[in-house]
């Protein structure tokens, strides 16, 4: 998709049901600098039993507001005309939109806005028509993989696969479903599984607290980057609590520019051009411990090691041992190849 990180801010279902705080996410994604901002596209009786109950997080962050998830999710769809109001205040703010469809309906609006790539969402892996559906479209996909074992993400990429996408149009996204997640159940390393496993770009969904995952995953090799963000973490709705605030969306943003820049050298250890200035200031030199005389036979104990480093390196300490001065020297002055006998 780029040759840098891409970097999805995920406003999902924090517009709480209103445009206007829908289109304040759109301008505060782009100031922070993120490449893209998704929302979340669905008919909430086109995904849940009216009679499903809510996921434990929700219900911690949605206190005493129903308990089913029909009815948080019917609150929470996004209507048909805020598309083009939102498309066109991206346009104008120069980040690209996107929004993850739920159900068939979905798919095919989002397919009709032409949004760059399809977005399956952890929940949906094991969804095999959906799966089919997403891969009729031809586009690039990014896979989460939230509660997956491997296997699973295998079988996924294969459904993918068998529908036409190659495997080089897709990444995967390490992710871990628990709002927040809990350092210890991270598992970051699971992200290097899939790539060398599955063979494929692979990046990190972060529902953590903070802003260090996501950082250490680029560095570890990710390739997109997806992190929750909001206007106000004390919001109700369910995905609040978890999210990123803007200031902290444009300081995880800018650490992982720096981050790509540090991992865009060469990869052979050498001086940079910046630090060669350095070499002269900052190592030594052999240097006279103290005065001596001519003909004096030079020992361990007649050298030192001080700065700065434009004499003699004491890595050639050894030559001058037992060696004959031939005219007397002061010391604290440079070791000089003429002031021996040859």
């Amino acid at each position: 998709m780029s040759k840098k990180v891409v970097i999805i801010a995920e406003a999902g279902v924090n517009h709480n049901g209103d445009l206007a705080k829908a289109l304040a996410l759109v301008e505060a994604a782009a100031e922070a600098g993120a490449d893209y901002i998704k929302f979340q596209t669905f008919k909430a009786e086109k995904i849940v039993n009216p009679n499903a109950q809510k996921a434990d997080y929700q219900k911690k962050n949605m206190q005493g507001e129903g308990d089913t998830q029909f009815e948080m999710l019917k609150k929470l769809e996004m209507a048909d005309h805020w598309y083009p109001v939102l498309m066109e205040r991206c346009e104008e703010k120069g980040i690209k939109f996107l929004s993850t469809g739920f159900d068939e309906d979905s798919i095919e609006l989002l397919n009709s806005l032409n949004i760059p790539f399809f977005k399956i969402p952890s929940g949906e892996i094991t969804n095999k028509p959906y799966l089919k559906q997403i891969a009729s479209k031809g586009k690039n996909i990014i896979l989460s993989t939230g509660m997956a074992y491997l296997s699973e993400i295998e079988s996924a990429i294969n459904i993918l696969e068998g529908e036409g996408i190659l495997r080089d149009n897709i990444v995967v996204l390490h992710c871990n479903t628990e709002y927040p997640t809990p350092f210890e159940d991270v598992n970051l390393l699971a992200m290097n599984q899939i790539r060398d496993n599955l063979r494929v770009n692979v990046g990190y969904s972060d529902h953590t607290m903070g802003i260090e995952l996501a950082i250490a995953a680029v560095a570890l090799g990710a390739v997109v980057i997806e992190k929750h963000f909001t206007l106000d973490r004390s919001l109700p709705g369910p995905d609040h609590a978890a999210s990123l605030e803007p200031s902290q969306l444009k300081e995880m943003i800018k650490s992982i520019r720096n981050i790509e820049i540090a991992l865009s050298g060469s990869g052979i250890k050498e001086p940079s051009t910046s630090e060669l200035k350095n070499v002269i200031a900052v190592r030594k030199s052999l240097h006279y411990i103290k005065d001596l005389p001519a003909n004096h036979v030079i020992t361990n104990f007649d050298m030192i090691a001080l700065r700065p480093g434009s004499g003699i390196s004491p890595m050639e300490i050894d030559r001058f041992i037992g060696k004959k001065l031939q005219k007397s020297v002061q010391g604290s002055t440079f070791v000089n190849l003429k002031d021996f006998y040859d």
